[in-house]
């Protein structure tokens, strides 16, 4: 079962945008430019990202649950 997590390897800021991408299987740019647009045109994207960046654990918190 594929969970969700922060990346640690494909990351610019806290790797929420890496983590997403690879729990989708998609290049993790689209999912960047997706944040991007969603911030430009309602400016909801960067509130999104702050709640997913404290929400979504890294996969070292995943790991030492199972």
């Amino acid at each position: 079962m594929k969970k969700l997590y922060r990346s640690e390897n494909n990351r610019m800021i806290v790797g929420v945008c890496g983590g997403i991408a690879e729990f989708l299987n998609i290049d993790a740019t689209l999912v960047r430019l997706g944040f991007a647009a969603v911030s430009v045109l309602g400016g909801s994207g960067l509130l999104a990202y702050l709640v997913a960046a404290i929400i979504i654990p890294k996969r070292e918190e995943i790991a030492a649950d199972e």
